[in-house]
């Protein structure tokens, strides 16, 4: 059988891996879950409030797994839930979710911030307009050919 997998094709699937895992261990190191972090930083990054279907989309993961992460933090006081247009669901940070994020996944946002911020402009532009492209490129190639 064929090798399936070009050297390239390798090197981005552990790139992409890596990222995931070192996404997992500042949630580990800031005491959250991936779901639970997921959900401050979404809402930390649009204002302090969000939208559940927006979580969902920005950080891939299904409602199921999301409405348990936040069940958790509506106990532990750090969020609370908000109709908004019909059947549509606000998530938003209280007083003790902001300053949970801002000792949290605020430093994370700082951080991305800090390392993209090191790249010339030109960089910055090049990186996230490939990244675009290969994103687009597979959501077609999903849906036209799988």
């Amino acid at each position: 059988m064929a090798e399936l997998m070009t050297s390239e094709l390798k090197r981005l699937n552990y790139l992409t891996s890596e990222i995931d895992a070192a996404y997992h261990e500042a949630a580990r190191k800031l005491g959250l879950s991936d779901s639970t972090m997921m959900v401050l930083y979404a809402a930390c990054n649009n204002g302090g409030s969000c939208l559940l279907s927006d979580i969902c989309k920005i950080s891939g993961t299904s409602k199921q797994t999301i409405n348990s992460a936040l069940r958790k933090l509506e106990a532990d006081g750090l969020i609370y839930l908000e109709a908004d247009n019909g059947r549509r669901k606000k998530v938003c940070l209280t007083k003790k979710g902001m300053d949970c994020s801002a000792n949290g996944v605020a430093k994370l946002a700082k951080l991305e911030n800090d390392i993209l911020g090191s790249w010339k402009e030109e960089e910055q532009e090049l990186y996230l307009e490939l990244t675009n492209r290969y994103l687009l490129a597979l959501k077609q190639k999903i849906k036209d050919e799988l």
